[in-house]
C-alpha cells in the first residue's frame, strides 16, 4: 500500500486493507493516548494535526478531552497506553478516555 500525504493509495478500499477499528472517546478531561499495531494504521479524519494526533505507519500518539477519534488498522493491536492529564494511567483514573477496538469491521 502506497501512502500519499498520510492517506493510503490503493485500488482496494481502506475497509479491505484496514479492516479493524480503534475508537477513542474523550471524557471531558485532557488525556493522552498512544497505541501501536502489528500492521498499518490511519486516522479516519482529514486533519489529524488539528486534532493533536501524530500517526506513523503503525503507531498513534495523541491527546483528547472531548469528542471521538477513530482509526482504521490492519493486523493486531500490539500496545496501548492511556493516561489522564496528571499522568495517572487507565484503571486508576476515571478521567482517561474510553478505547473501543473492533476487528473485522464490515463495509459501511
Amino acid at each position: 500500500m502506497t501512502r500519499i500525504n498520510g492517506k493510503a493509495a490503493s485500488s482496494e478500499s481502506n475497509t479491505e486493507q484496514l479492516p479493524n477499528c480503534i475508537t477513542v472517546v474523550g471524557r471531558g478531561v485532557p488525556s493522552n493516548f498512544e497505541f501501536s499495531v502489528a500492521g498499518d494504521i490511519e486516522m479516519m479524519s482529514d486533519n489529524p494535526v488539528g486534532e493533536a494526533t501524530v500517526v506513523t505507519k503503525n503507531a498513534v500518539e495523541g491527546s483528547i478531552d472531548v469528542g471521538v477519534q477513530r482509526f482504521q488498522f490492519s493486523g493486531e493491536l500490539a500496545n496501548i497506553h492511556v493516561a489522564d492529564w496528571n499522568g495517572v494511567e487507565s484503571g486508576e483514573s476515571p478521567s482517561t478516555p474510553t478505547i473501543h477496538i473492533e476487528y473485522g469491521v464490515p463495509e459501511q
